[in-house]
């Protein structure tokens, strides 16, 4: 099952995330069919705290992709701020 989730990067204490498609049976820092935005969760100043591609999101969804529950609340913050 294809699957949208967060994929961690970063450095310690100072995590950065992407969010990604991808296989479910991968690892969460492993490989991935697409990169559909980021998620900075300790953005400051002009750095900007999310991006999402939502017409790509809606595309895999369409396709029968299944979102995590962060996944869908960031896409679900993402469409309130556009």
């Amino acid at each position: 099952m294809v699957t949208i989730r967060l994929a961690r990067g970063g450095s310690k204490k100072r995590p950065f995330y992407a969010i990604v498609v991808a296989d479910q049976r991968r690892s969460s820092r492993g490989r991935f069919i697409e990169r559909v935005g980021y998620f900075n969760p300790v953005a400051s100043g002009q750095d900007q705290n999310l991006n999402l591609d939502t017409a790509r999101y809606d595309h895999w969804v369409g396709l029968g992709a299944q979102p995590s529950e962060r996944a869908a609340q960031l896409y679900k913050q993402a469409k309130a701020a556009a």
